[in-house]
């Protein structure tokens, strides 16, 4: 008799134990993976085709470097931000004003970065285009407010000699030509907006640091003498996801986490 009322007891016990792992089971299956987070970058590629640009020699090195720098994102290669939606376009035109049109996240996917490297010199050939950043702002703020992106950080990068062009800024050629520059429409899409300036000199990367109108966008420049030495992180027969030099380089030199200034 004790015996079974031994046993009877200890089968009586082990039904809370059950349920209770199966609960945690369930609330386990139910819990969102970490893998499974959704990316949370909005990026922005204006591309100067300007001749004015073409004449600094940089011009080819920048569209490979920009491919680089697409597929590396595209790829989270060395921990960079995977963006959620990614769009490139070009800053000039055959007259001031112009608007141009995105390529958007898609036409990158699955692209190797030769593939992307033709795509851009076919998309943005140079020629002698005014270079009028403003249409490329305006063109970011009203895509930023049709797809309701206002919630997510925003990096902008401007792939440039940074130079307005004197006919299409109105300007008479003096420093005067970088307060023209407009960044109005950036300044409450997010509560992190950066436009980070690509190969301009040292000279014109101050301006747009210091002359540039703005209250909350942070700005960063990176002049065309650092840019050229992303080439030299790279090591020779070692696959991209493995050249890690390279992604720590563009991690601490181009898309450096700026701090908003204090006005």
């Amino acid at each position: 008799m004790y015996e079974r009322k031994e046993h009877g007891t200890r089968r009586h016990h082990a039904w809370p134990t059950m349920a209770a792992s199966l609960c945690l089971l369930l609330s386990a299956a139910c819990m969102p993976r970490e893998t499974e987070r959704q990316p949370r970058l909005t990026l922005f590629i204006g591309i100067d085709v300007s001749g004015s640009f073409q004449n600094t020699g940089h011009f080819d090195d920048a569209l490979r470097f920009t491919a680089h720098y697409i597929y590396a994102h595209m790829n989270e290669l060395g921990g960079l931000d995977e963006p959620n939606v990614l769009f490139v376009g070009s800053i000039g035109g055959e007259r001031p004003g112009q608007p141009k049109s995105f390529h958007p996240i898609h036409d990158f996917k699955g692209r190797s970065v030769d593939e992307i490297t033709d795509d851009l010199r076919g998309w943005f050939r140079s020629d002698d285009a005014f270079t009028d950043f403003n249409p490329f702002f305006e063109r970011v703020a009203a895509v930023v407010k049709q797809r309701n992106l206002m919630l997510k950080p925003i990096s902008i990068v401007v792939i440039s000699d940074g130079v307005p062009d004197i006919t299409a800024s109105g300007a008479n050629g003096g420093d005067d030509r970088y307060k023209k520059i407009d960044l109005d429409q950036l300044e409450y899409l997010s509560r992190n907006v950066t436009v980070r300036l690509l190969y301009a000199n040292p000279q014109v990367a101050m301006h747009w640091e210091q002359d540039i109108p703005r209250r909350r966008v942070r700005m960063w420049t990176v002049d065309g003498a650092v840019m050229e030495g992303w080439r030299n992180q790279i090591v020779p027969g070692a696959s991209l996801e493995n050249q890690e030099a390279l992604w720590i380089w563009i991690a601490e030199n181009v898309d450096f986490r700026v701090r908003r200034r204090l006005l």
